[in-house]
């Protein structure tokens, strides 16, 4: 933590140096203020820096100083970084500190995304987690503070996708001559991967293929992904469930299938469940957890107290 020189921590950056803030439709990360001219190099970029080194038994260890890239340099090089994330402007303001459990799978959650950020390995392999839950129970929020940690604190490279925005970018790229190769190939190279709302779309060949191709080569290669999903992860239910998508299923199949309530596997197929199993850890918010937008809008419209702070006793 960066702190004043009066030794008094920055009010609008907390100490971080850096401030995280909602631009158009995307969070974007800038320089707090405090820190628009760094101290340790007064803005040339540059510090020298002492170096100890034996050059020979008899002269014995030399310290000497070299000029290398100021830590300022490197801040700003993972600032850019993250505004390449494409994580959602509403997510600007998400942390693991913000997040208020309301249930103890949701402290589960939190737990599961926390251990993962704070004890990445930058140079191993990295198992990934999938957070499913109904809506507005703090998935994306979870996702975001990961990749904020991620990419600000430990210095990765990721990217956030809602999948059927990608979906859409795809067949935009084909009226404008690009294939869904150009598009993807980023998205299979990037370190981590966020994904969220994994299984929403109408679960057509395009979509199918789109997917299995984009988790294949991620899995392929061993890299780190994430996950977010309305769809259950329960393994069976009660009753008679409907097969795993193969291939093109038409719009009133799947109309049919998200009345009957889905599991994930269901969504995506058999194939890329599978992977799933592999690549991710599972946390399941049960159907119970409340929706938190939802209560703060109850809340904001709960009638308050009359003039005089005294309410009627009828």
């Amino acid at each position: 933590m960066v702190t004043k020189a009066s030794g008094a921590v920055c009010g609008e950056c907390g100490g971080r140096t850096y401030v995280i803030e909602r631009r158009g439709d995307l969070a974007h990360a800038r320089v707090c203020t405090c820190s628009v001219r760094c101290e340790l190099c007064d803005g040339r970029g540059y510090a020298y820096e002492t170096r100890e080194e034996t050059f020979s038994a008899k002269v014995g260890p030399k310290r000497y100083e070299v000029l290398v890239p100021c830590v300022c340099q490197h801040r700003a090089k993972q600032m850019a970084h993250f505004n390449e994330v494409g994580l959602p402007g509403v997510m600007a303001h998400a942390s693991f500190e913000n997040y208020q459990p309301a249930v103890p799978a949701q402290g589960m959650a939190l737990n599961t995304a926390r251990n993962f950020a704070y004890t990445f390995n930058k140079t191993g392999a990295n198992k990934g987690f999938i957070l499913s839950g109904p809506v507005g129970t703090g998935k994306t929020h979870l996702l975001g503070a990961t990749l904020k940690h991620l990419v600000l604190e430990v210095g990765m490279q990721a990217r956030y996708v809602e999948i059927s925005l990608l979906y859409a970018t795809i067949r935009r790229g084909f009226q404008e001559g690009k294939s869904g190769g150009e598009i993807i190939g980023p998205l299979s190279e990037v370190e981590v991967l966020a994904i969220d709302e994994l299984g929403k779309g109408r679960g057509s060949q395009f979509e199918m293929e789109t997917l299995d191709e984009l988790i294949a080569r991620r899995y392929n290669a061993g890299r780190t992904t994430l996950f977010a999903t309305n769809y259950s992860l329960e393994p069976e239910r009660r009753g008679t469930r409907a097969a795993a998508p193969s291939g093109y299923r038409t719009t009133e199949d799947s109309k049919t299938a998200a009345r009957e309530g889905e599991l994930l596997r269901e969504r995506v197929g058999e194939r890329i469940y599978s992977r799933l199993c592999e690549m991710c850890s599972f946390v399941e918010l049960p159907k119970e957890t409340p929706d938190q937008r939802r209560m703060r809008q109850e809340l904001d419209m709960r009638p308050g107290p009359p003039p005089g702070g005294m309410r009627s006793g009828r």
